[in-house]
């Protein structure tokens, strides 16, 4: 019986693999020697925990350009970041601006307030080239606009929206915008405090590094008083009190933190300040540079939306001639240990505009950090193998 094939991971568009050894060897020695909980004990253990997750929340304001680094919140992932900025704020009959490029994490919160709740939602359609333009986002604005919401690049096609254009446009209407940087957070560098938005939602699994469980909200100064929490309860601070506590960051982080997950991500994202996001970026994009031009070559495979015009990450939907998804995704793992992920990625708006929403998707590619030249030959390799009958 022959081996497996060795592993060739590119499915970090869902969260990255390997994370650096640092992250492993913080999670384990928390679980071993620690195991505290934040904020709830008076002890040399508990005292060693509220560094640590004090400590990764100045890290990570560091690298997302957060001026106060209370106002980075801690969530469960970047679902619950989003489900906290858009319940917290809106409320019955206002009105929405967002894109059909949204992941199910942002669409779908809409349309339970839209069918519950009598919220009114645009959903904006990008130019041909993918881009969300600013003008569309303005001209959908009325006066009853309470959000505006909008992917910071797409975890199906990888394209990057001109979110400082966006922003700097609608600035005068002070509509509050929000930017779901759940791909992006880590893979390019971000610098909340210069772009004109409220609120940014990301994970703490992907880019950032750190173990699943992990997600974060940036908050402006002008959003805080306005955005209300959608969970109540313990903070380990201020018991007394019947109501939540106003102060940040406990106004909104209910219930016990997930210490090793924190204790994971202040390892991740400590390499990436190490390291530079620029360098991570400058190798993804050369690894998704020989990935696309490799697969272009290939007869019976189409890339979708590749643009060398607008930027983009390293990620990449593709969909084959002779195998729907799903099989050419199970080929390409179980015959030669390529991991992808086919289907339609929490997007279908984006597959409805890409028109493969009917045949079942696409196969995403998705590099990180980790992955090597090596790695791509041998994933174009195997295309080119499945493809030459």
């Amino acid at each position: 019986m022959s081996d497996s094939p060795s592993r060739i991971y590119l499915d970090n568009g869902a969260t990255s693999w390997p994370k650096p050894e640092a992250v492993y060897e913080a999670v384990d020695r928390y679980q071993r020697e620690n195991g505290s909980p934040f904020g709830r004990g008076n002890h040399d253990s508990g005292a060693e925990v509220q560094r640590l997750v004090t400590n990764c929340r100045q890290r990570v304001a560091k690298l997302l350009g957060v001026g106060n680094p209370q106002r980075v919140i801690f969530t469960s992932n970047a679902t619950d970041s989003l489900n906290l900025a858009i319940h917290g704020l809106i409320k019955p009959g206002d009105h929405v601006v967002t894109t059909i490029l949204e992941h199910n994490s942002v669409s779908r919160p809409l349309t339970f307030r839209e069918d519950h709740h009598g919220l009114e939602v645009t959903r904006i359609e990008p130019d041909d080239s993918g881009l969300i333009t600013p003008d569309s986002v303005r001209a959908a604005c009325r006066e009853n606009t309470r959000l505006i919401s909008i992917i910071h690049a797409s975890n199906v096609t990888g394209t990057i929206q001109p979110i400082q254009q966006i922003g700097e446009l609608v600035k005068d209407l002070k509509i509050p915008v929000l930017v779901d940087a759940a791909q992006t957070a880590g893979a390019i560098p971000i610098n909340f405090e210069s772009l004109p938005i409220d609120m940014l939602a990301c994970a703490g699994h992907k880019g950032l590094l750190g173990p699943l469980g992990t997600g974060i909200l940036c908050l402006s100064p002008e959003i805080t008083n306005s955005l209300q929490p959608v969970r109540q309860g313990g903070t380990g601070t201020q018991s007394e009190l019947a109501s939540q506590p106003e102060n940040l960051p406990a106004r909104f982080e209910s219930g016990n933190h997930n210490v090793p997950g924190l204790v994971g991500l202040h390892a991740g994202v400590g390499y990436l300040l190490e390291v530079g996001v620029e360098q991570i970026q400058l190798h993804e994009q050369t690894l998704k540079h020989q990935l696309l031009e490799g697969l272009d070559s290939i007869s019976g495979v189409t890339v979708h939306a590749k643009s060398t015009d607008v930027p983009q990450l390293g990620v990449l939907s593709v969909t084959s001639d002779l195998y729907d998804p799903q099989t050419l995704a199970t080929l390409l793992s179980q015959e030669f240990g390529v991991e992808t992920r086919a289907g339609l990625h929490c997007a279908p708006g984006v597959h409805e505009w890409l028109r493969t929403k009917s045949t079942g998707g696409t196969v995403r590619l998705s590099v990180g950090p980790f992955v090597t030249l090596e790695q791509i030959e041998l994933t174009v390799n195997a295309f080119k193998t499945l493809h030459q009958f």
